[in-house]
């Protein structure tokens, strides 16, 4: 067993959450990691951890399936809820209207909040998100988890139209939720680097919508039950990956390297390595005095600049060839704080480090040919 107690991941085979897994394994924590299909071979990564063999258990979840969720959930000290769909194509179904199921509705702790959370919104992102997320935490509380740490998103904060301008962003900033539904064919400054040609750019604002109503809700929760709930916004996370499957924000990297884009636009980009938001979400976990929402981000860079970068650093790659400036919105170009976090202990890689180590990784898989 181990020596710091257990621990449940949600969506234990994902791209940050393996990180975090790898590391409370490392730390000496027992841990339950939920996955769709444990045995899938895109979770064997997991299964190859150092200390998974005595302290790795996998479990088959669904976050609408309740009962699954409060298997995996019973019996552990804390919880770290990392799941959540990002699509790479565009959201098919916006208008989509969630179904309201009776069942789980008497059967939910706080029924109200749920049927407020789930109305009318997109069915493809904002069901999973906030259904999931209230699945998580009502289990938690059945279970008396002592803390959860809920992985929400830099998409929950940046966008802010009546942001004051020039004021760098905070965790008193949030993302505003009508400004996101009346924009879901716009960009979003937070994952794509351009407008319409990469994959995902149609839906992103529907994400946003769900990362915001799923990690307002999730502080709501807390507020009637008294869960302890911590929440972690990381901005574009890069970084090596340690699951066989690209994920969207990868993505973005590897089409900068091979797509040999024409004309993008110079656009603000805030990263953060997945290894620094793994220590993140475990400092979350472990500092007594964690609380409310936490920012996790540590470059600010035009992606100009970063293209500069990786050319310097890899000449052969198939870069963009122009760079455009553009009128980014009032309140949506500030740069976001990651000081609240950074108090709390939390420390950062250099962009080089990142870049590079992305970089191989992506070449060992094949990813680049």
């Amino acid at each position: 067993m181990g020596e710091k107690g257990t621990v449940c991941v949600t969506g234990a085979g994902g791209y940050v959450a393996s990180w975090l897994v790898k590391q409370l394994l490392s730390e000496g924590y027992n841990v339950h990691g939920t996955v769709r299909v444990p045995q899938n071979d895109k979770n064997a990564h997991l299964k190859k951890l150092e200390k998974a063999s005595e302290n790795l258990k996998l479990f088959k979840v669904d976050l609408l399936d309740y009962n699954s969720l409060s298997a995996a959930i019973t019996g552990c000290d804390g919880v770290f809820h990392v799941a959540c769909p990002v699509p790479f194509g565009s959201v098919t179904n916006p208008e989509a209207r969630i179904p309201r199921d009776g069942t789980y509705l008497q059967n939910h702790l706080f029924a109200r909040h749920l049927v407020l959370a789930l109305t009318s919104e997109p069915v493809e992102l904002v069901e999973p998100a906030v259904k999931g997320t209230l699945n998580v935490l009502k289990a938690c509380s059945e279970a008396n988890v002592k803390r959860v740490v809920v992985v929400s998103s830099a998409a929950a904060v940046l966008l802010s139209p009546d942001w004051p301008k020039g004021q760098v962003k905070d965790e008193s900033c949030w993302s505003d939720k009508e400004y996101c539904r009346r924009t879901n064919h716009s960009f979003v400054p937070v994952f794509s680097f351009i407008r319409t040609d990469f994959p995902g750019s149609l839906s992103k604002n529907w994400y946003c919508l769900s990362k915001t109503e799923a990690e307002s809700e999730a502080i709501e929760f807390a507020k009637v039950s008294g869960l302890d709930v911590v929440a972690v916004c990381p901005s574009l996370v890069l970084g090596p990956m340690l699951q066989p499957t690209v994920n969207s924000s990868s993505l973005v990297l590897i089409k900068l390297l091979k797509e040999g884009y024409e004309e993008l636009e110079n656009r603000l980009r805030n990263i953060v390595d997945a290894r620094d938001v793994a220590e993140a979400l475990l400092l979350a976990y472990e500092k007594p005095e964690a609380k409310g929402r936490y920012i996790c981000t540590a470059h600010t860079i035009r992606l100009q600049d970063l293209v500069d970068i990786l050319r310097r650093l890899y000449p052969n790659y198939n870069y963009p060839k122009k760079f455009t400036e553009v009128n980014e919105g009032e309140g949506l170009t500030e740069g976001l704080s990651s000081e609240k976090l950074q108090e709390l202990g939390w420390s950062y890689r250099p962009l080089e480090e990142t870049l590079v180590d992305s970089i191989e990784g992506y070449g060992e898989a094949g990813l680049l040919d």
